[in-house]
């Protein structure tokens, strides 16, 4: 009878401990933390919530679609309000597009009460699984970002992040113009999350429509022939400028290998990057035509100048040969421009315009500093101050080596050929909401004259003997210049023997050019010349593009 009870009195005395407890909690829930309760059950059942702007879209000239936005929906869950979530992830995987593994392993998460399921997920399939009616679980309005043709101008456009903010390319330095407003959505919902009012206090405003000055369809085909380009010589990269050279209207901007915007962390960085204005080269031979063009423009040479050439030419401790052995000969200034003579350029150079007026040529031309193109992350290439000149610099810079250049420098250089002498910064962005985007007055460089006579030797580069005879398109008569430029070994500092820039820039008709075409190549294997890497592919462009614009012969 004793030991019943002492058993009795354990019990009661177990009870009373248990019901002391139940009251101290009690007392701080009812006091101590009823204040952030009370807030909790507010939020619960009435939220404010941020709406997201639909972003901008992208176009080209025409309207084609190229960056869209689609209404989307953040998925989240308050894991300890899921019932069965082994059933609840094997349900609503399939919508999420993830590994039902992944979904519960979220599901049952003790460490936190909110995770997300899913950022920006189309509102289609987030509606199919509002439907389900799972309690716990969260959907806060949201944008999703989409590139209807994918690989199209991919590094150009740019690319979004979860948050909605630009990461790089157009999306990024038009982002304030595209993310527009963000408006405030009301919710009032019941104790178990199931909303009984939704109203938009602050509606949110779009962000403003961009239209490019690229064409689609220009684009395209220009992307083509880079894929081809490289699967015949498999380079590291390569990159193409189609340009418009009387106003600076950039028809395609294109580099290989080629990124999905839409799926672009499957992408390697080297591919992200848009090297059209990232990408430092020595142009090599390309350049030949503005040593000639501030000779010309100083009157130290006429196109019929005639040099006597030999084969070989030492400039202080550097000996500079031709491309391919020759002996003894006798050339025009445009022959050395057609033929590409490093040891015409180089007494052109030297010798007629001597150090200082060089110097002030290649700066006029806008090497050495940015262009001002619309687009984030340009370069300035690499031009050695006059004071740093050695003396075998004034044998390197006439014939394109010893300084950098990025390609739509190059671009925008030759362009001031072809337009009579004005050099003015690309455009890509044709309006905002409707509004152009002025045409850059850009600034004369060069007479109209010479501009003319440089623009007619470099017909001569697809004339007989020319470095580009072997492209040609019906028709037409082009201009340009081929360039082949050797890589500097990083661990030697030296020239690479085996790694060169393939390049061509050119534009026609020839007397009043209408459309420019700059391609480069990175060390292209096999062939690695200008004329035979870089030239056809300048060919092909162009043999579509002409008639495409409805470009008459002249």
């Amino acid at each position: 009878m004793a030991l019943i009870q002492k058993r009795i009195g354990l019990l009661f005395a177990a009870f009373l401990l248990l019901l002391l407890l139940a009251g101290l909690r009690a007392l701080q829930l009812g006091t101590l933390e009823a204040s952030s309760l009370r807030n909790a059950a507010v939020t619960q059942q009435d939220q404010r919530v941020t709406v997201p702007a639909r972003r901008g879209e992208i176009v080209d000239r025409r309207g084609v679609e190229l960056a869209v936005t689609e209404p989307a929906e953040d998925v989240s869950a308050t894991p300890y309000q899921v019932k069965d979530p082994a059933a609840v992830a094997r349900r609503i995987a399939p919508l999420l597009d993830r590994p039902e593994d992944d979904v519960l392993r979220q599901l049952t998460r003790r460490d936190t009460g909110f995770v997300y399921l899913a950022r920006a997920l189309p509102s289609t399939r987030a509606r199919k699984i509002q439907k389900l009616g799972v309690e716990g679980l969260a959907f806060t309005p949201a944008n999703r970002r989409v590139y209807p043709r994918e690989w199209l101008a991919s590094q150009v456009i740019g690319t979004v992040g979860t948050d909605g903010k630009g990461l790089s390319g157009l999306e990024y330095r038009y982002d304030r113009r595209l993310h527009g407003v963000d408006g405030e959505r009301h919710i009032v919902s019941d104790p178990v999350g199931r909303p009984l009012s939704v109203r938009d206090p602050v509606p949110a405003k779009p962000g403003a429509r961009i239209e490019l000055a690229i064409d689609a369809a220009i684009q395209d085909k220009t992307e083509e022939v880079l894929a081809d380009v490289g699967a015949k010589f498999q380079p590291k990269g390569a990159t193409a400028v189609v340009m418009d050279p009387r106003n600076g209207e950039v028809l395609a901007l294109a580099n290989w290998p080629r990124v999905d915007a839409n799926d672009v962390g499957g992408a390697p960085d080297y591919a992200r990057q848009n090297r059209a204005v990232g990408f430092n080269y020595e142009p090599g031979s390309t350049f030949k035509a503005f040593t000639v063009a501030g000779a010309l423009e100083d009157r130290k040479i006429r196109p019929d100048t005639m040099f006597d050439l030999p084969p070989q030419i030492q400039v202080a401790d550097r000996v500079i040969e031709e491309s391919h052995p020759r002996g003894y000969v006798t050339l025009s200034t445009a022959e050395i421009l057609a033929q590409s003579s490093n040891v015409g350029a180089v007494i052109i150079g030297k010798d007629k315009l001597g150090a200082r007026r060089f110097d002030h040529w290649v700066r006029r031309f806008g090497f050495g500093r940015r262009t001002g193109v619309d687009l984030p992350g340009e370069e300035m290439g690499q031009v050695l101050p006059l004071a740093k000149y050695s003396g075998s610099s004034i044998g390197n810079l006439p014939i394109g080596q010893g300084l950098s250049v990025t390609p739509i420098q190059m671009a925008s250089a030759y362009a001031a050929i072809a337009n009579g002498g004005i050099l003015r910064p690309a455009r890509v962005v044709r309006s905002v909401d409707g509004r152009p985007t002025p045409v850059p007055r850009g600034r004369r460089v060069i007479s109209e004259k010479t501009a003319l006579a440089v623009r007619l030797m470099l017909e001569g580069v697809f004339a007989e003997g020319g470095t580009a005879s072997e492209a040609s398109v019906r028709g037409y008569e082009l201009a340009g210049k081929t360039g082949t430029s050797q890589k500097i070994d990083e661990a030697t500092g030296e020239y690479s023997e085996d790694r060169h820039i393939a390049s061509f820039v050119g534009f026609a008709p020839a007397e009043r050019p209408r459309l420019l075409v700059a391609v480069m190549v990175d060390e292209p294997n096999g062939l690695y010349y200008g004329g035979e890497v870089a030239a056809p592919a300048f060919q092909e462009i162009m043999q579509f593009a002409l008639p495409y614009l409805r470009i008459p012969p002249e």
